[in-house]
């Protein structure tokens, strides 16, 4: 692996409440990471994530009461003695007033942790799997409810029953988005990424519950509030699943705009529920496609690109990261590559290995390529 200058936060401007903005309205740091990604992914390098990687992960939870095991603990560093360079996390609940997120995380220790790994040279994403403004019920569509979830987008909208409950939402994603301040003054960059696999049909925002114009309504809407109310440190990233197939038709189809958008993602998963070396292969094929479809895309609209989510449900071939992964990643002009989280409370719902995974010592591999990017191989380059 190599030290690079990506994304994120250094010591040497504690003290120094310095954060000006761009001309695009957006701090100079989050305009500095958003030219990172861009620069990292041309020169062949990219940087590992996973999601809720320090709050939990198997077999084990942090302590939330506890200042000192904020960025301590990670299945991924018990592995390789290093943690990811990104680090994601969910605001889903956060539209309610909860104090906690749909996976029981306190918000407040998520806001601790975004801003420590940016202390440490890290980056975040962030998610928003939100309940059904219209039905009541989660981010994920209910068959019972399909009838009445097929509206939720156009009642969000403007003039729609839901619109002024909705706009309420995203105020709280932007009060949020504005306390992600260091100490110091500093505002920590994120990446945003709302609506995601909106070519599936799980989600309330998917392709049968709206139409393309709604959709793009959608993401206008959520972008002219979080401007209008001071989020300045947001990045957006548009993500939908594999179902374009490779067509740069399908894949835009939904796309809000080069004037919303900064990061252009996939969310492709390798499904199968054995060690099926045939499903594995198509899932490289897959996605190998996508992603020279992506590049073609982002060179032509010039934007980052990433591999916004991925992962293999339970790793179950040993060689999965350097034999399946890393030689498609190899290929192309990827920012950064997010697995999936641990699930503390579904052992078998695991993305990235743990100590006594069949696949530590190939992951330990994967770690050490020199393509792959981890926290101790990224410093600061938007503090400077």
């Amino acid at each position: 692996m190599m030290a690079v200058a990506v994304v994120a936060g250094c010591s040497d401007n504690k003290g120094k409440a310095n954060d000006p903005l761009a001309d695009s309205g957006r701090t100079q740091r989050t305009e500095n990471l958003l030219m990172s990604l861009k620069a990292q992914a041309d020169s062949g390098v990219y940087m590992f994530g996973h999601h809720d990687d320090t709050v939990y992960g198997i077999g084990w939870e942090a302590d939330y009461v506890n200042d000192s095991t904020i960025g301590m603990r990670s299945d991924v560093k018990s592995v390789c003695n290093d943690l990811p360079a990104v680090l994601s996390f969910d605001l889903g609940h956060i539209e309610l007033g909860d104090d906690r997120n749909l996976d029981g995380v306190p918000f407040e220790r998520i806001r601790d942790e975004i801003i420590n790994h940016f202390d440490h040279g890290g980056m975040v994403t962030l998610s928003w799997h939100l309940d059904n403004p219209l039905s009541g019920g989660t981010a994920w569509v209910a068959d019972s409810l399909r009838d009445i979830e097929k509206n939720t987008v156009a009642s969000v909208l403007e003039g729609g029953d839901k619109h002024e409950l909705f706009l309420g939402w995203l105020d709280k994603v932007a009060d949020f988005l504005n306390s992600l301040e260091t100490p110091y003054g500093v505002k920590v960059p994120v990446l945003f990424r709302p609506w995601h696999e909106h070519t599936g049909s799980w989600f309330w925002w998917g392709q049968d519950f709206c139409t393309a114009e709604q959709y793009k309504t959608l993401w206008k809407m959520t972008s002219d509030r979080l401007k209008d109310k001071g989020v300045v440190n947001a990045l957006f990233a548009y993500s939908p699943g594999t179902e374009s197939d490779g067509n740069v038709e399908k894949y835009l189809e939904r796309y809000p705009g080069d004037d919303i958008i900064d990061v252009l993602g996939l969310d492709s998963y390798c499904h199968t529920p054995e060690a099926d070396t045939t499903q594995v292969a198509t899932y490289a094929q897959t996605l190998d496609k996508h992603l020279a479809m992506m590049t073609e895309i982002a060179k032509a609209h010039g934007k980052a690109m990433a591999l916004t989510e991925t992962g293999y449900e339970g790793i179950k071939t040993a060689n999965w990261w350097t034999a399946t992964l890393a030689p498609v990643l190899a290929k192309y002009p990827v920012s950064y590559v997010l697995v999936w989280r641990n699930a503390r409370e579904r052992p078998s719902h695991h993305f990235a290995p743990y100590p006594g995974h069949q696949s530590t010592t190939d992951f330990v591999e994967f770690y050490n390529l020199k393509e792959t990017l981890f926290l101790h191989d990224v410093n600061g380059l938007y503090l400077k």
